[in-house]
């Protein structure tokens, strides 16, 4: 399975929910919800989209970083991003377990990278 969006094309990717995904859509839900959502949500979901972006990242590791930024960005959640104080963890759930799942691929530079984001939008 390819993922074009993750390797520099501007493309969209289906999920078998059919859920898409793209980066475009990615970070606008970060621009949009980062301070609401947290600075943990933020974290993980920089960290898996960074992890996707390496190139010895194999294609399961970032089929399993797909469904989880797909979640991520679904308007469609188990628990609605707009409901006060709880609306974001799902989102940290499955995040979460993406991350413990491809921790292998998040090295130095995904974390420093993620970090760095994170900071410009929280500090």
């Amino acid at each position: 399975m390819d993922i074009p969006f993750l390797m520099g094309a501007k493309m969209t990717q289906q999920t078998n929910d059919n859920i898409e995904y793209s980066d475009e859509s990615f970070w606008l839900k970060v621009k949009l919800f980062a301070k609401k959502a947290g600075r943990e949500v933020i974290d993980n979901a920089l960290c898996l989209y960074y992890a996707a972006k390496r190139p010895d990242t194999p294609k399961w590791a970032k089929t399993v970083i797909l469904g989880a930024l797909a979640y991520f960005i679904s308007p469609i959640d188990a628990i609605p991003d707009l409901t006060p104080i709880m609306g974001f963890s799902d989102d940290l759930g499955a995040l979460a377990a993406a991350l413990a799942m491809v921790s292998m691929y998040v090295d130095d530079n995904v974390k420093n990278q993620a970090a760095e984001k994170t900071a410009a939008w929280f500090d």
